[in-house]
């Protein structure tokens, strides 16, 4: 009898384990890395510039939370660049001029002074107690600084088109970084554009976020009061310096949105974010797994999905799957052979 209850013992200790075993599945935190340099042999440990992915998953390897970060090393610190702690002050009496392009890029004359994490979709103003207004946004596209200096005087019911690069009304005055989409060596073609048309992928500053349903017919005093600037007949109200990120909201934002996209998906029938399959994606992997290095014609270095929003106007998406395919990687879904080192 004592034999027989032993057994018994033994047998449900057995089945408490296999179904501990069975309940824990997928379930815990994963973390994936992507870093810059990757494709050329730099390790990890030498990078400057990584992009971190915290996935939690449950037993079934549903996503319950997912964060994505991106570190850039400054000196011996390495900060976030989706930290959008910002300091923006405005000198009224500059008058914006146009920064000069070509071989070289020597910046114009600037009203703000800007220090930041970074400038993707950022945006700064502010009214001084004479009625001067003062408006910075940075184009996505060309990456350069579009600046608005208007009287107290100014006609506010002038359409926005009003404001261009011809009539120094909008004026791209400093380039905020190397990496633009589009690289500026004259601005003959831009003289009756301003920063809400300058290329076709400019809808990403109005389609959501602060500037959302702004056109070329909209009224100047409508782009201003989406921005909390008030009048008072017909005179824009001192407002003291402000900044903020239009769109999804800078990196923070879009790395938000992908992590909405991603939460709640089942991960253990993922491959990436990216739907690879996509034939001009394809042709960009070669056969190291390397995306956007070797491209075959017909392929393309960039895999990005600004125009439904998922991660907003510049977001290089091949490098966010590395790191969330190494996540993957982590929980054991699936292999490092099977990760695409994306263009970083």
């Amino acid at each position: 009898m004592k034999k027989i209850s032993l057994i018994m013992i033994l047998l449900l200790v057995a089945a408490v384990l296999f179904a501990c075993n069975e309940d824990t599945g997928y379930a815990g935190e994963y973390i994936g890395y992507s870093w810059s340099g990757e494709a050329s042999g730099v390790t990890f440990e030498e990078a400057t510039q990584y992009i971190e992915t915290k996935m939690t998953l449950d037993k079934d390897g549903i996503i319950t939370n997912l964060e994505i970060d991106f570190k850039v090393k400054r000196g011996d610190n390495w900060v976030s660049r989706l930290d959008q702690t910002s300091t923006v002050s405005i000198d009224y009496a500059v008058v914006p001029t146009i920064a000069t392009v070509g071989d070289t890029v020597v910046n114009g004359d600037s009203m703000f002074t800007v220090q930041t994490q970074d400038f993707m979709s950022f945006y700064a103003y502010g009214v001084n107690s004479e009625g001067v207004v003062a408006l910075a946004i940075v184009d996505p596209v060309t990456r350069f600084m579009f600046e608005t200096r208007l009287d107290a005087d100014f006609d506010y019911t002038q359409k926005l088109s009003a404001l261009n690069v011809g009539n120094e009304l909008n004026v791209p005055t400093t380039r905020v970084s190397s990496f633009g989409l589009v690289k500026p060596t004259s601005w003959d073609s831009y003289v009756t554009k301003n920063v809400f048309n300058v290329h076709s992928f400019s809808h990403v500053l109005t389609e959501t976020g602060v500037f959302e349903g702004i056109n070329q017919n909209s009224t100047v005093r409508q782009l201003l009061e989406a921005l909390e600037i008030t009048f008072v007949e017909g005179v824009a109200q001192e407002k003291a310096e402000s900044y903020g990120f239009f769109g999804l909201g800078g990196w923070k934002g879009n790395y938000e949105a992908i992590a909405e996209t991603l939460i709640g998906q089942n991960a253990s029938q993922m491959i990436s974010i990216i739907d690879w399959s996509f034939e001009r994606y394809a042709l960009g992997i070669n056969e190291s797994n390397e995306f956007g290095i070797d491209v075959q014609a017909g392929g393309t270095r960039t895999a990005q999905d600004s125009y439904d929003t998922i991660a907003g106007a510049t977001v290089r998406m091949s490098r966010e799957s590395t790191s969330f395919q190494r996540a993957l990687v982590a929980a054991g879904i699936i292999t490092e052979e099977q990760v695409i080192i994306g263009r970083f």
